[in-house]
C-alpha cells in the first residue's frame, strides 16, 4: 500500500447540504496504475484534489505509507510524495521545454526530455510553439523530474487528439512499468484499458472497481 483514502467525504463549505465526496474508502497499491472514470459531477476532480493534498476532506483521512498527509503537511506531501499532472498542462508559457523542466527539480532536463520523445531542437523552443502532446509530455517530464513515488493526473489527455492522446498514455504506462504508481481521472475508456485497476464513481461514492490485470 502506498496511499489510502479512508471514510472521505468532501462538500463545499459555502454549500454544506451538497456532498460531493460521500464516504470513500479506497487502497492504493505501489507500482499499480489505476483509472478514476465516472461521468461529470461523479466527484473524481475532487477525489483527486484530496489524494493530492490541494484540499481537505470534511470527513475522513488520507494516508500515504500508512501516515496521515496532515501529519507532516500538506505542502510536505505535494512536493515529496505526488507529481501532478493537469489537462491543461499548467506549463509557463514564456519559458522554453527546457526552462519548464529545469523548474521541477534537479534531475537533469535533457534526459527527461529524451524519454518523453520531445526532440532535441524544439528543447529551447517557448512550450507554446508545440503541439498539445508535446506540452502534454514536457509536463509529465516536469512532473517525473522531482522523482516522486506517484503520479496523479486529471484527463491527462482531455486536450488532446487521438494519436498524441496515445503517446501520453503509452509514456504513463511505461512509467508505470519502471515503478511509479499511477492514478489518473478520464472520461475515456481507451484510456481506462491502460489501468491494471478501474474505479467508477457516481454521486461521489464508489459503486465499482475492476481488476483489469
Amino acid at each position: 500500500m502506498i496511499l489510502e483514502a479512508r471514510n472521505l467525504s468532501y462538500a463545499y463549505k459555502s454549500q454544506k447540504s451538497k456532498q460531493i465526496l460521500e464516504h470513500v474508502s479506497l487502497i492504493f497499491e505501489e507500482r499499480k496504475f489505476y483509472t478514476i472514470v465516472g461521468e461529470s459531477g461523479a466527484g473524481k476532480t475532487t477525489f483527486l484534489s484530496l489524494l493530492a493534498g490541494l484540499d481537505t476532506p470534511t470527513e475522513g483521512d488520507i494516508l500515504y505509507n500508512g501516515e496521515n498527509i496532515q501529519k507532516r503537511g500538506l505542502n510536505y506531501h505535494r512536493k515529496h510524495h505526488v507529481s501532478l499532472v493537469f489537462q491543461n498542462y499548467n506549463l509557463i508559457d514564456y519559458l522554453t521545454a527546457k526552462e519548464n523542466v529545469i523548474l521541477g527539480g534537479r534531475k537533469n532536463p535533457e534526459e527527461l526530455l529524451e524519454k518523453v520523445n520531445i526532440p532535441k531542437e524544439d528543447w529551447n523552443r517557448s512550450v507554446l510553439q508545440l503541439s498539445g502532446g508535446q506540452q502534454q509530455r514536457v509536463a509529465i517530464a516536469r512532473a517525473v523530474v522531482t522523482d516522486c513515488p506517484l503520479i496523479l493526473a486529471d484527463e491527462p489527455t482531455g486536450n488532446l487528439d487521438s494519436t498524441n492522446g496515445l503517446e501520453v498514455m503509452e509514456l504513463l504506462s511505461e512509467l508505470n512499468r519502471q515503478g511509479t504508481t499511477v492514478v489518473i481521472v478520464t472520461h475515456s475508456q481507451r484510456d481506462a484499458k491502460y489501468a491494471h485497476r478501474v474505479i467508477h464513481l457516481l454521486d461521489g461514492r464508489i459503486v465499482s472497481e475492476d481488476r483489469i490485470r
